[in-house]
């Protein structure tokens, strides 16, 4: 495991060579190392990497998994997976050897995340083991880790959250009231409310994706801004790409904003603002009306709260808000339909 010092700058390098994953030999050079032990770590941390075994740090194996993981996902997903890692997972396991992770060394991490003073939700500490199994799947497919440790460990946290936080009709009216002195506001969180769509759906329309003589709009992207960067990015799911049809006076209110914009390009995004700006909105609404805060995302919870209660079937409520299918609006809100078993025993009465 040879190193060399360069004399002109008194750093240290390596080179070596290596087998890459075609079966091909490599030569390796590294510059730049204060120690010499620094750069004797970086040669056995790549070589350990190379050898498609687990006898690597955890650290490297995230490398890896991450590599992977961009070309294949969207950067929003991607930054969300990269932000759980960094801040729950690596700073556990970063130095450990992968096949020398137990069961019992992924409890002792579960206990303190679940202990932890922040409080994380239910849902939150699920995605984040989630995320930990995720990387050792990767180890077990690719790596030849015998068998993911996750497994034998168990989860922890939930699936999903319960009962969602929702709006009723006249809550969002006195929000409403509270922000219509801007009317960018007023426009955004009326779309928001009585379309469904997702906040990223509707920072990304345009005026030309407005039909107005038939009351709809089509839900063709989404908005997000990743390391300061405006990304314009596919809909999450094939079928949220969709036509929703609108109150008239929802179309009205987007007609009246876009009058107003001096300069504007119908191809342009309508809403030159972030989901921050919306939250501050949200902060600022309730603060005036006492409501109790809810996340932005949950005005499409409110929406579908509704139209349940308005007697609208699954189907189409499934189709409105772009789920995959009607198996996944059920299991978001089947805990809304037990009220109308009783409307159905009230009908059935009638006929009796």
């Amino acid at each position: 495991m040879p190193t060399y010092k360069d004399e002109k700058t008194g750093l240290w390098y390596c080179k070596f060579v290596y087998t890459d994953w075609t079966g091909q030999k490599k030569q390796k050079k590294k510059m730049g190392f204060r120690l010499q032990k620094e750069a004797k770590q970086f040669e056995l941390d790549f070589l350990s990497k190379t050898s498609q075994s687990c006898d690597m740090k955890f650290g490297d194996l995230v490398e890896l998994y991450m590599e992977d993981c961009k070309a294949r996902l969207k950067p929003t997903t991607y930054k969300g997976k990269e932000a759980v890692l960094t801040t729950h997972i690596l700073p556990y396991f970063q130095h450990l050897k992968v096949n020398e992770i137990q069961p019992m060394t992924i409890r002792k991490w579960q206990t303190e995340l679940m202990s932890n003073g922040k409080h994380y939700k239910p849902t939150y500490l699920r995605t984040v083991n989630s995320q930990l199994s995720a990387v050792l799947n990767f180890a077990v497919k690719y790596y030849s880790l015998p068998s993911n440790p996750v497994h034998k460990s168990g989860s922890i946290g939930k699936k999903k959250s319960g009962i969602e936080q929702i709006w009723t009709p006249e809550e969002f009216k006195l929000f409403d009231e509270a922000i219509s002195d801007k009317l960018p506001s007023k426009v955004m969180f009326n779309l928001l409310y009585w379309s469904g769509m997702r906040s990223g759906e509707m920072l990304a329309l345009s005026l030309s994706d407005f039909d107005f003589e038939a009351h709809t709009v089509s839900v063709t992207k989404n908005y997000a801004r990743v390391d300061g960067e405006d990304l314009f990015l596919e809909p999450k799911t094939p079928k949220s790409n969709r036509k929703i049809t609108l109150p008239p006076f929802v179309c009205d209110l987007v007609k009246d904003y876009a009058d107003r914009l001096y300069g504007y390009d119908s191809s342009d995004r309508l809403f030159e603002t972030t989901k921050h700006y919306l939250k501050n909105e949200m902060d600022r609404g309730c603060k005036k009306t006492g409501l109790k805060v809810i996340r932005i995302h949950d005005l499409r919870h409110s929406h579908a709260s509704l139209l349940i209660e308005l007697g609208f079937a699954p189907l189409l409520i499934s189709e409105r808000l772009g789920h995959e299918s009607v198996t996944t609006t059920l299991e978001i809100y089947s805990h809304l339909y037990p009220t109308k078993h009783g409307e159905v025993a009230d009908r059935l009465q009638a006929f009796a």
